[in-house]
């Protein structure tokens, strides 16, 4: 099923890769990086350094303060990456980094743009994966995978998650609850029938639910969704009195804003804030459970610059005791078999 230049892109990168760089890799639960405490030596199982009064007043009044271990096999810090597989599931008017064009005209670069997520991104990305050994979550529009189908095979068959990111990059929080049932059912089939993984997560163009989203994902068999900037950890939202998991996103750690948008930086300025915000979590992982979570979309985060800044930030945490990189439906299941984990009162809208 290879099509276009997007499959000559990725057989390229496959045939220049050593057979054990590009060999599907297993799926572990936890991909530890290293399992020692602060001060080098193992931790004893189900132990984990005794809350200070200062992390007690810091844990918020609303959940208790979780009980050691707070992640899989001790780790102090677990860092999570979203690949956006956006490309190629773009709308006729999707915006880009250009001034607006009049309608009447045909717009020449704009596709151009989202095409380098598929010829140059995800491929850059991938190679960038297997050198650290890490996997991640790949959030795929469906379309862009219709599109597109053995770029999407080859993401799961390195070891990625294929979690589901709508029908179309395109909003989805104004469809009627028929219309949205049937894009996210139409979505999951398109996904499961080009990887053979049928997704189990959910990220909504710019995080917006309507009031219906987390019925329907509910109902189609969906796990967990990342739509949610509320916390430095995983929690659950009932739906229906139902579990349904919060891996939160990031707006912070997010290249579509810190790259291309207004607040745009270099990819130096990127690293050192990367680098910061993983101290202060790391930090306080020794009496709370921590998460970090990253954004890399296609045709952004697939840049050189952005590509070298993300490796040098993965090499300085994985040089850290106690990190572990984890896939977001693992970090899903993990949430729901903790007793421990926060939960979020039901969802209310308002005039609801």
């Amino acid at each position: 099923m290879k099509t276009g230049a997007a499959a000559s892109a990725m057989a390229a990168v496959s045939s220049s890769l050593p057979t054990a760089v590009i060999a599907a890799p297993a799926t572990p639960a936890v991909h530890a990086i290293h399992a020692t405490t602060a001060a080098g030596e193992p931790p004893a199982p189900g132990t984990a350094p005794a809350a200070t009064p200062s992390a007690i007043a810091a844990t918020s009044r609303h959940h208790p303060l979780p009980a050691p271990p707070f992640w899989p096999n001790g780790h102090r810090l677990v860092i999570s990456i979203s690949l956006q597989f956006e490309a190629g599931g773009q709308p006729a008017d999707a915006e880009g980094p250009f001034p607006p064009l009049d309608q009447q005209f045909p717009d020449t670069i704009v596709p151009s743009w989202y095409r380098y997520g598929l010829l140059e991104g995800i491929p850059r990305l991938l190679t960038l994966f297997d050198k650290h050994g890490i996997q991640v979550t790949s959030h795929m529009v469906a379309k862009a995978v219709q599109a597109h189908p053995e770029l999407a095979a080859e993401i799961v068959r390195r070891g990625h998650e294929a979690s589901g990111h709508g029908l179309e990059w395109a909003p989805q929080y104004s469809l009627s609850p028929a219309e949205e049932r049937r894009h996210y059912q139409q979505a999951s089939d398109i996904i499961e029938r080009a990887t053979g993984q049928r997704p189990i997560g959910f990220n909504a163009f710019w995080m917006r639910h309507s009031r219906e989203t987390l019925n329907i994902l509910q109902d189609l068999g969906f796990l967990y969704h990342i739509d949610d900037l509320s916390r430095d950890e995983p929690s659950i939202t009932p739906v229906r009195g139902k579990p349904f998991v919060v891996v939160p996103y990031t707006l912070r750690n997010n290249d579509i804003g810190r790259i291309a948008g207004s607040t745009a930086m270099t990819g130096a300025a990127l690293l050192q804030e990367l680098k910061d915000e993983f101290d202060v979590l790391y930090e306080e992982g020794v009496h709370r459970r921590r998460m970090m979570s990253l954004s890399a979309h296609d045709r952004i985060a697939g840049t050189p610059t952005v590509v070298r800044a993300l490796d040098q930030f993965i090499t300085y945490a994985k040089s850290k005791p106690g990190v572990a990189f984890m896939r977001k439906d693992d970090i899903a299941r993990w949430a729901l078999s903790r007793p421990d984990t926060p939960h979020n009162p039901p969802r209310v809208f308002d005039g609801a």
